[in-house]
């Protein structure tokens, strides 16, 4: 009897052990179940911005160069012939005395403001045309260096505290850095250049 009572014992410590193993199984399926869920939950909205991505991403490549062109042209366009009418552009004064500082003297006022608004429409035109880009651009590399030129000319009307707080000319002046920027990538894509909407593999 002693036996037998002894075999039940163990009989239900080893079920027990048993019904342990399962119980830990169970739970252990539910918090991996739960984390999957979870994990579900959260990339559902990852993978909602991945497609759009893979929507926009293909045409901002293909058209973002030609965006950039057109806009880049449109301001030239816009505010060189503003230069063609007298009082209408604010930056017309600077922009005669640094030509004729830069000139020393040798271009008159009457031909230096027309000559900036014919040269600023012309690269306007070439770069919404699209044609004559290397040309183009040289244009604007050049005009742009004159354009910077009163931050180290005029450097009482254009910084508050120089070389950190320009005045509302200053930034008029220095928010051109963008503009040539921009023309360095569209002069990357004189010879063929472009962007790619995946990274490209070697």
């Amino acid at each position: 009897m002693a036996i037998a009572a002894a075999g039940r014992l163990n009989f239900s410590r080893s079920l027990g052990s048993v019904l342990n193993a399962l119980e830990g199984e169970r739970a252990l399926e539910r918090i991996v179940r739960g984390k999957k869920t979870q994990m579900t939950e959260t990339s559902r909205p990852r993978a909602a911005v991945d497609r759009i991505d893979r929507r926009v991403t293909p045409f901002l490549a293909g058209h973002g160069l030609t965006f950039l062109r057109l806009a880049l042209g449109l301001v030239f366009l816009w505010f060189g012939a503003l230069k063609l009418f007298p009082g209408l552009s604010p930056a017309e004064d600077l922009a005669a005395r640094t030509i004729d500082v830069l000139s020393n003297g040798l271009i008159p006022r009457s031909l230096a403001l027309p000559g900036l608004a014919l040269w600023e429409s012309a690269i306007g035109i070439g770069l919404m045309a699209g044609k004559w880009m290397r040309a183009t651009l040289l244009l604007l590399v050049v005009q742009m260096l004159g354009t910077l030129a009163p931050l180290v000319l005029f450097q009482d009307e254009t910084w508050l505290r120089f070389p950190i707080a320009p005045t509302l000319e200053g930034q008029y002046i220095i928010k051109n850095v963008v503009l040539v920027t921009a023309a360095l990538v569209l002069g990357a894509t004189v010879r063929g250049g472009e962007l790619t909407s995946e990274p490209i593999s070697r």
